[in-house]
C-alpha cells in the first residue's frame, strides 16, 4: 500500500479483510446445549448432587461402614454423633435393631438409583415403540393405543400401581414393574406427538419417496429428531420412580426388610418419630433431595433443549 493512502481506505481494507477472513466453525450441538444448561444454576446443582448420588451408589460397597443389614445388639436407638449418648462408631446413629443408619443410606442410593433408572429403561422403550407406531400408522392403531393410555391416566398413579402390586404380588420386582406399567403413557403420549409433528417434514417425505420402508422411516429418520422431549421425561421420570418406590415401599408393597430402600427405611421408623427422630428423619431427607436433584436438572434439560426457551 502506498504511504498516500488514507485512513478511510485502510479503515475499508480492514473490513474487507475481516469478512474474506473465515468465520469460526459453530459450537457442537451438545456443546450449544451445555451452555444454555450451565446458565441454570438450580439444573447445576442438581447436577452436582445427582453425581454425588451416583458416585456414592457405586461405590456403596467400598465406602459404606457396615453391612447394611449388620445387626448390633449393643448399640439399638443410638443417636447420631453430635448428640449426647451417641456411640462414636455410627455417625447418623443406628436404627431399632442396631444397624447402621448412614450405610443403609448409601446402600439405599444404590437401589433407589437402580429404580429409577431400571423403571425409565423399561416404560421409555415400550412407550417409544406404542407411541411411534400409534403416529405413524394412525387410524384404528392409534385410537386403540391412545384410548387404552386415556384410561391408564384417568386411573390415580399410586393406587393403580397398588393394584398392579396386590396382583403379582408384594416386592421390589413386581414394584418396579407396576411403576413403569405407571409411567407408561407419558412416553407414549410424547412419542405420538413428536411423531405426528415430524411426518409432514420435507427429509421425511424426501426418504419416502426413496424407498424407505417404515421401519426405517420410524426408528432411523424420525425417533433422533424426537429424543429431546423424551430425554426431558425420562429424567424427570427418575424422580418419580424414586417416590413411587418409596411410596410402595412405605406402604408394605415394594421393597420388603431387610432391603435398605428409603420407603421401606421410613415405614420400619414410623413408631419412633417421637422417641428417636434421626431414624425417620435421614431417609425422608435422602428422599427429598434426591427428588428434588432429578426434578431440578429436568427442568434444566427442558429449557435447555427446547428452542423456544433459548430466545
Amino acid at each position: 500500500m502506498s504511504e498516500n493512502t488514507t485512513p478511510s481506505a485502510a479503515t475499508a481494507n480492514t473490513v474487507v479483510q475481516a469478512a474474506v477472513e473465515p468465520m469460526g466453525a459453530p459450537p457442537s450441538p451438545l456443546r450449544e446445549t451445555w451452555d444454555y444448561f450451565k446458565k441454570n444454576r438450580g439444573a447445576l446443582a442438581g447436577l452436582i448432587v445427582i453425581a454425588i448420588i451416583l458416585f456414592l451408589a457405586i461405590t456403596a460397597q467400598w465406602i459404606a461402614p457396615y453391612d447394611p443389614i449388620l445387626q448390633d445388639r449393643s448399640a439399638f436407638l443410638k443417636p447420631p454423633i453430635w448428640m449426647e449418648g451417641a456411640d462414636p462408631r455410627y455417625i447418623l446413629g443406628t436404627d431399632a435393631v442396631g444397624r447402621d443408619i448412614l450405610s443403609r443410606l448409601i446402600h439405599g442410593a444404590q437401589l433407589s438409583v437402580s429404580i429409577g433408572v431400571f423403571v425409565v429403561i423399561l416404560s421409555m422403550v415400550a412407550g417409544i415403540i406404542l407411541g411411534m407406531v400409534a403416529g405413524y400408522f394412525r387410524g384404528w392403531i392409534e385410537v386403540g393405543i391412545m384410548r387404552l393410555m386415556d384410561i391408564m391416566l384417568a386411573l390415580p398413579s399410586l393406587i393403580m400401581a397398588m393394584a398392579i402390586v396386590a396382583i403379582l404380588g408384594p416386592g421390589l420386582e413386581n414394584a418396579m414393574l407396576a411403576i413403569a406399567i405407571v409411567q407408561l403413557p407419558h412416553y407414549v403420549r410424547l412419542s405420538r406427538a413428536s411423531v405426528v409433528s415430524e411426518l409432514n417434514k420435507e427429509y421425511v417425505i424426501a426418504s419416502q419417496i426413496a424407498g424407505a420402508g417404515h421401519m426405517r422411516q420410524m426408528f432411523v429418520n424420525i425417533l433422533p429428531n424426537c429424543m429431546a422431549p423424551l430425554i426431558v421425561q425420562g429424567t424427570l421420570g427418575i424422580s418419580s420412580a424414586i417416590l413411587d418406590a418409596a411410596a410402595l415401599g412405605f406402604l408394605g408393597l415394594g421393597a420388603q426388610p431387610p432391603l435398605p430402600e428409603w420407603g421401606t427405611m421410613l415405614a420400619e421408623a414410623r413408631e419412633f418419630v417421637g422417641s428417636a427422630w434421626w431414624v425417620i428423619t435421614f431417609p425422608g431427607l435422602s428422599i427429598l433431595v434426591t427428588v428434588l436433584a432429578f426434578n431440578l436438572m429436568g427442568d434444566g434439560l427442558r429449557d435447555a433443549l427446547d428452542p423456544k426457551m433459548k430466545r
